[in-house]
């Protein structure tokens, strides 16, 4: 197993990726992570993908983890973060890749496969979402399956701007438990992007303050008119407790044509750790019908 880091320039700066393979891989997985403002951290469970012959990269987008970051927030668009992903394939020599993107990255995916479809073997999004608006419209709806307190104290925090409120604080601590990764306790992984996400300026330039309230860049992003213009095999994925919740997995699928989709009955919006072994299979099943290759024995369960 070669498991190396290193850096690709974008304009100026670097950007910071880690490549693990098997010692003769058949294809490349490059993987974008969320946020935005994230970090590949949270991804490296899909390190996993390794057994069935694929090499996965990670990289950390501008201004992001170990990236570097730029002065001012001109660079931080979706645009940008497309051109980026395509300066660590164009970089890595990847050729054509199998496109996998969590959350934000799911958004940044889409993007990628509207541009650059020739580029792709396939297009995985797992909790990824094609319109802002609609999936924070959605976002909202969850917050009436909270706790009477916590839906109460983020609506009514929230309406004085008072986002670092200790009740506040904790509601929104509630609903990430629920609706973002629902393991107790969380992995590292996990925990290390959501630090790094709190530390670097993105994710509230573009977001905003927590994940269900979208005030930043993003906000009024929508694909969905662009959709049928990808024509690259298509597996969209989440789970039942998603925050980007199955309603939105559907905007997705409808708008793509031929596209599958799964959800994963136990899992929120981290299902490669929620359900890390049938998510692996399900991922690797999709990718080596796609190349023609035999899935070969499953791996032991860990």
């Amino acid at each position: 197993m070669e498991d190396h880091e290193g850096s690709v320039p974008y304009l100026g700066y670097q950007l910071y990726y880690r490549s693990v393979s098997p010692s003769a891989p058949h294809a490349s997985i490059l993987t974008l992570h969320g946020g935005p403002g994230s970090s590949h951290d949270y991804l490296l469970s899909l390190q996993d993908l390794t057994r069935w012959g694929y090499r996965v990269v990670f990289f950390d987008q501008l201004g992001c983890g170990r990236s570097e970051i730029p002065p001012g927030t001109d660079l931080f668009t979706l645009e940008h973060n497309v051109a980026e992903a395509e300066a660590v394939r164009s970089e890595l020599g990847l050729d054509r890749v199998h496109l996998v993107g969590s959350s934000y990255g799911g958004l940044l995916a889409l993007a990628y496969a509207i541009q650059y479809s020739d580029r792709l073997r396939s297009l995985t999004t797992v909790g990824g979402l094609p319109d802002v608006p609609f999936a924070a419209a959605e976002m909202s709806r969850l917050l009436d399956q909270l706790a009477p307190e916590d839906s109460q104290a983020i609506r009514r925090h929230e309406l004085k701007g008072e986002f670092q409120h200790p009740d506040y604080l904790r509601a929104v601590d509630h609903f990430y438990h629920q609706f973002l990764c629902r393991l107790d306790p969380w992995p590292p992984e996990v925990s290390r992007s959501m630090q790094l996400c709190a530390e670097r300026p993105v994710y509230p330039y573009m977001n905003g303050p927590n994940e269900f309230t979208i005030s930043g860049t993003i906000r009024d992003i929508d694909l969905r008119p662009d959709l049928p213009k990808i024509r690259v095999p298509t597996l969209i994925l989440g789970g039942k407790y998603d925050e980007v919740t199955p309603a939105v997995a559907e905007q997705i699928h409808s708008g793509i044509p031929g596209s599958r989709r799964i959800t994963f009955p136990r899992s929120s919006h981290m299902p490669f750790w929620e359900e890390r072994e049938a998510f692996m299979e399900a991922v690797a099943g999709f990718l080596t019908d796609v190349d023609g290759v035999a899935p070969g024995a499953a791996p032991e369960p860990r």
